[in-house]
């Protein structure tokens, strides 16, 4: 009778032999879309650049307001390849622009250059820049047509969240025409809204369709914590892209200035007032609030509300809001005159038309 110890190496064997024999499950394979969301991300996160700024600011808790050096961190998207530009936020580098500072800028391959501005738009928070002409070959990332998105749609942020290179993130386009102001009063206009996460650094950064296609740059998150909170903003690319020749030949970009303030009322928007050289005086245009003569004793303004222009319609379109009239004015041709439909004191008043030449400024 052979020992159990044998019998019990046989069996051992048996079982090592079935399991060395028995098929590997392989393992699981990737999707296309995912495929295809890592082979952009290699050939597009190239594009993506480290943006550092140094700027000078006051202290105010010194007695001798002494100037303290005062650093930034953000992102930026290379556009041009061949002129070496790179677009990114205003806000991002704005102070060090303003003070006297730096701004430097680090590429994918380690290589480090100091920029120089080329023009800004505030109204929609961009700036160009230039990396010297020493740094070696360039990737630029592909423009995308942000007027074609979908509420849905899938999108991708690529940027330097709290300094983490390149990081990717992605989301869905939650909403279009997004209006919000910035700090110092700007309204930002048509922004994409997504949930790929945005943060602190990501400003500046590319909002990719999955394709890889530029489709925005993002701005700002709304959140009360100061990380995101699943709502950030984008500018539209075709809005980048339609001021981007005058940015370029003329370092910024003129606007009609009409030369009055309007006012939303319960009716409609209404000219609260009037500059008594602009554009909207020199046609004619009576406002709400009109100064007091210039001898009186209290420097003020009465108020004549039957008197007031309401507008109807710009351009044969009728208007809602003083944000639509902005918009329209600021969408028409700079060689041509803006035809408004105005109703005296209110909705239901005379109705006259008028040609409102604008001032491009």
């Amino acid at each position: 009778m052979r020992p159990l110890s044998w019998v019990f190496a046989c069996l051992v064997w048996v079982v090592m032999a079935s399991v060395a024999s028995a098929q590997v499950p392989p393992i699981s394979s990737r999707t296309t879309e995912e495929q295809k969301t890592i082979d952009f991300y290699k050939r597009i996160n190239r594009a993506v650049v480290f943006i550092t700024t140094r700027s000078y600011v006051i202290d105010p808790f010194t007695f001798f307001d002494d100037i303290k050096p005062q650093e930034g961190t953000g992102s930026g998207t290379i556009i041009d390849a061949e002129r070496k530009l790179v677009v990114t936020n205003l806000h991002v580098v704005e102070g060090a622009l303003q003070s006297g500072g730096s701004v430097e800028i680090m590429l994918a391959s380690g290589e480090s250059s100091k920029a120089t501005l080329v023009g800004y738009d505030q109204e929609n928070d961009i700036a160009v820049l230039k990396v010297s002409d020493k740094v070696r070959e360039l990737v630029a990332v592909p423009f995308g047509d942000s007027s074609k998105l979908e509420i849905g749609q899938r999108v991708f942020a690529i940027g330097n969240p709290f300094g983490l290179y390149r990081s990717l993130t992605s989301g869905i386009v939650s909403s279009l025409d997004r209006t919000m102001k910035t700090g110092n009063g700007t309204a930002l206009r048509d922004l994409i809204q997504t949930d790929a996460a945005i943060n602190p650094g990501n400003s500046g950064g590319p909002l990719l369709d999955s394709d890889g296609r530029l489709i925005g740059i993002n701005t700002a998150i709304l959140s009360q914590s100061g990380s995101s909170a699943g709502i950030g903003f984008a500018v539209p690319i075709n809005n980048i892209r339609r001021v981007l020749p005058e940015l370029l030949s003329n370092g910024k970009v003129s606007r009609p200035r009409m030369g009055w303030q309007l006012v939303d009322t319960d009716q409609g928007p209404m000219v609260l007032r009037v500059a008594s050289e602009g554009a909207a005086a020199q046609a004619g245009i009576s406002p709400i609030e009109r100064p007091l003569p210039s001898n009186a004793f209290v420097r003020g303004y009465r108020e004549d509300i039957e008197g007031a222009d309401l507008i109807f319609k710009v351009d044969g379109n009728k208007v809602r809001t003083r944000d639509e009239v902005e918009d329209a004015i600021r969408r028409s041709n700079r060689s041509q005159s803006v035809t408004l439909v105005l109703r005296k004191g209110g909705m239901y008043g005379r109705e006259r038309e008028v040609k409102v030449v604008p001032r491009w400024e």
